[in-house]
């Protein structure tokens, strides 16, 4: 007995020295977290957020960001099905405990010793509450005992009814969706106040994982959630027997909400947004920013349908890939018995009617379409979760009959692709090959696969299509300013959020070479300069091999004019030229255009375009030659306020802008009523006009012929293809707009196509519209420009009695030297006859 008493005495001294202990480790760590804990008190101030809006210069809305998914619920307009519902799925004693659930800590620190992760979760609404709007979201120690210290004060100060209000708020459910009402709307498509006790239900089964449990992309796993709260609902006596039994039975019928913006350009948004993340951080989201760029919405629209409509051309000449997804069950009911139940191993364990009673729903959620036998619902499930990429829309093939084939799309429509629509589907052998072409549309697709759909560019009809396999990008300036008109920064940013035309670095190859001959000019040559075309080796260092470079034609053509060379693309000439002008000095000049020197190599394949650039800095580029010479700075936005009617806050100065016509005194220059600092002049107007009319030769005789179809005199530009046609790229211009486009693939591949192929019919799409209807814009001859005929053999002048010859442009102090005569003046002159300059006429 004795033994007891001092055992039980000793017990309780035990347990009241670990509950000291406790006790003093919580002041402890009260104490020493307390001055660096947020206030809680700001959360009393709670304010509705608004988005951060991005427009064209037009006033046409391209992007939103932050609040635009979220729709305030006021704490009593949270319908009592949802509060029951939440917090039988995350905290059950809410009510109850004061901000901080000991048993649900210790079971979490239990799991994870036991198991190596956390199946339960150890924290409270409360809990949350803190962690997403006081804390961050990193897992540490440190940061979970400032939560349960936030959330003890919380509950001092707030009602739970404001607790939960900021939950309900706040919180991610997928979707975009953050806060309750608009996850009602991104998942059914009405209020929050109308969804029934099944929807609210499965709304408040996301918080857990929002992707994984989605009803949209994973209605078998949501169902299985969704009943396991159900389940919990009806286990703390919130709901009755009948209303669980109507709940678990019910089907799951999503309702897609889709919000696009007046105009497709989700790169320059998203080039907006990290603007407005860096100026007013977190702010940027919720303090009803207004952001003005300076995009042009219908070219904006052009560019996108060029780029899309090329990258698909392309595709389509390379073959037919396959299904993205094949044997796809028609029913939810077979597919429910396929789904994985990983993950979901603490709603399964609970009781096996939460599987039984999620198979029962999966086959009460039968749909149908006109025009389709039996059940689609798993069907309508999978096109609902898969995204449209561009033009491209999902559709699951119902059947084949012969040369057509009949897909259900996700509009619920069943469409008929006709033969012209399939006819160029040969599989997809490599870069280079194909197999033969299809004979039935059969040997294409069958029931159950998921495939791209897209209607046909004319209008007639619709027809088979996958993701393309090489990427793009398109960006249009304002050569006068540099202001940005368009920007298409690949295929699909829904695909991809990679902007190409500013992130991606490529060889831009031939695309180069104009600005090598414009030093070239710069330095004294001409376009009649002659230059070699002969074979160039350079020794290699170490082990490496020597280097041989090539025309693309492997041939060698001799003496080559400088302006052959260039619409040519003659690689060995350009090399010639620039050892001529010299690499340090060829540097130098491009420097001071605006490369960057670090990103220019140090050698002759410089000369080649193997410096590594994106889009935006060759079309950079391009914009000093259509200026006229002058160096910009490409910019995108105009006005960023907050309201509509807010001042200016942007705080940079207005970028500098060409003139060709001011006077050198003037300072600045205004343009459509905005007044720009007149830019720098990198490269004298003479040169610039001479590289123009070089450049025009490409389109009227070179690589580039293939615009004479838009019919215009006032374009000019220039190829471009890389080392095993990885790059393709054409890149051009008139007085008003410079565009530069690339193709290729982001795994640096072949692209098995040159650039004049690939790139030029995507700038002509694009150029074709945006100067459709406009007067031609090219510029006039400097002063100092002179027109001579010269031997096209020898870029010598012609002597005006010389018959023959062509004419070419010169500035008048550097013409060329005369042509020698064959015949000796006085021989001439006591014969009587005039000589032509050609021993042919002699005899």
């Amino acid at each position: 007995m004795t033994f007891i008493k001092r055992l039980v005495f000793h017990l309780f001294f035990l347990l009241l020295a670990i509950t000291a202990g406790i006790a003093l480790s919580v002041a402890g760590a009260a104490l020493y977290f307390a001055p660096s804990l947020p206030d809680v008190h700001q959360l009393q101030d709670y304010q509705l957020e608004m988005p951060l809006r991005v427009y064209t210069r037009d006033d046409k809305l391209i992007g939103e960001f932050g609040a635009q998914r979220r729709q305030l619920v006021k704490g009593d307009e949270i319908p009592q099905n949802f509060i029951n519902a939440l917090l039988a799925a995350e905290d059950a004693g809410f009510y109850q405990h004061p901000g901080v659930d000991p048993r649900g800590l210790l079971r979490a620190a239990l799991e994870l010793g036991t198991s190596g992760r956390i199946r339960s979760g150890g924290s409270t609404i409360t809990m949350q509450v803190a962690r997403n709007y006081l804390l961050t979201l990193d897992q540490t120690f440190t940061r979970k005992i400032r939560e349960i210290l936030l959330s003890l004060q919380m509950e001092q100060i707030l009602s739970k009814q404001q607790i939960l209000e900021l939950y309900v708020n706040k919180i991610y459910l997928g979707q975009g969706a953050y806060g309750v009402g608009a996850a009602a709307e991104a998942y059914f498509d009405k209020p929050l106040n109308e969804l029934s006790l099944p929807e609210l239900a499965t709304i408040a089964g996301l918080p857990k994982a929002p992707s994984s449990l989605n009803p949209i992309s994973n209605p078998q796993r949501s169902l299985i959630r969704r009943n396991w709260v159900l389940l919990r609902m009806h286990q703390l006596d919130m709901i009755d027997q009948q209303a669980y039994q109507n709940a678990v039975q019910a089907p799951i019928e999503t309702r897609r909400h889709h919000a696009q913006p007046d105009v497709q350009a989700p790169w320059v948004a998203e080039m907006a947004r990290q603007y407005a993340l860096e100026r007013f951080g977190d702010e940027a989201y919720t303090g009803n920013y207004r952001i003005v760029t300076t995009l042009d919405s219908k070219m904006q629209e052009a560019a996108r349908n060029a780029l899309v409509n090329g990258l698909v051309d392309y595709d389509t000449r390379h073959g037919w890939r396959g299904a993205e997804q094949s044997d796809i069950p028609a029913s939810l009911s077979e597919a429910q018995d396929n789904t994985d139940r990983a993950g979901l191993e603490e709603e399964l364990s609970e009781s096996p009617e939460v599987e039984s009673t999620a198979r029962e729903a999966a086959a009460r959620s039968k749909a149908s379409v006109p025009g389709v036998d039996g059940d689609v619902s798993n069907w309508q499930r999978v096109l609902d979760a898969t995204p449209r990429l561009g033009p491209l829309q999902p559709a699951i093939v119902i059947n084949t009959n012969g040369r057509t084939m009949r897909v259900l799309n996700d509009d619920d429509e069943v469409i008929t692709i006709e033969w012209p629509g399939l006819e160029w589907a040969a599989r997809y052998l490599s870069p280079r090959g194909r197999a033969a072409a299809p004979n039935s549309a059969g040997q294409i697709a069958k029931r159950g696969d998921l495939v791209r759909i897209m209607e046909r560019t004319r209008g007639d009809g619709w027809r088979l299509a996958q993701m393309p396999q090489a990427e793009g990008a398109l960006v249009s300036l304002d050569p006068q300013t540099g202001a940005l008109r368009a920007l298409q920064g690949g295929f699909s940013f829904a695909n991809s959020k990679f902007n190409r035309v500013t992130q991606a670095r490529r060889q831009p190859g031939s695309n180069f070479k104009p600005f090598i001959y414009l030093a070239a000019l710069e330095n004294g040559m001409t376009p009649a300069t002659i230059v070699n075309d002969a074979p160039i080796v350079q020794a290699g260092v170490g082990n490496q091999d020597a280097w041989r470079p090539e025309n693309s034609e492997r041939s060698f053509g001799g003496p080559t004019r400088l302006r052959v060379g260039l619409y040519r693309s003659l690689n060995l000439v350009t090399i010639r030229t620039l050892q001529s002008v010299g690499l340090d000095n060829t540097i130098d000049f491009l420097v001071n255009m605006g490369f960057e020197r670090k990103r220019l190599p140090h050698g002759l394949s410089l000369a080649l375009g193997t410096a590594e650039l994106t889009p935006l800095e060759i079309a950079r580029g391009y914009a000093e030659i259509a200026n006229g010479g002058f160096r910009i700075k490409p910019w995108f936005i105009e006005r960023v306020s907050q309201g509509e009617d807010g001042p200016n806050l942007l705080e940079e100065t207005n970028p500098p802008a060409a003139c060709r016509e001011c006077d050198p005194m003037d300072a600045t220059v205004t343009i459509d009523d905005r007044t720009y600092p007149i830019a720098e002049r990198v490269a004298s107007p003479d040169s610039v006009y001479m590289l123009r009319t070089m450049m025009r030769d490409v389109i009227e005789r070179g690589t580039g012929r293939a615009a004479l179809s838009l019919n215009r005199g006032d374009i000019a530009g220039k190829t471009g293809t890389t080392n095993d046609q990885r790059d393709a790229w054409f890149s051009g211009f008139n007085n008003n707009v410079v565009t530069s486009v690339w193709v290729g693939k982001d795994s640096n591949e072949t692209i098995a196509e040159y650039g004049a192929q690939a790139a030029l019919p995507i700038w002509k799409d694009y150029m074709g519209t945006v100067l459709k209807g406009t007067p031609e814009a090219a510029p006039s001859a400097p002063d100092d420009i002179v027109t001579v005929r010269i031997d096209p053999d020898t870029g010598k002048r012609l002597h005006d009695e010389d018959s023959g010859g062509i004419t070419e442009i010169f500035r008048k102090d550097n013409l060329p030297p005369y042509q020698p005569r064959s015949i000796r003046p006085e021989l001439e002159s006591e014969s009587g006859s005039q000589g032509t300059g050609s021993y042919d006429a002699i005899f």
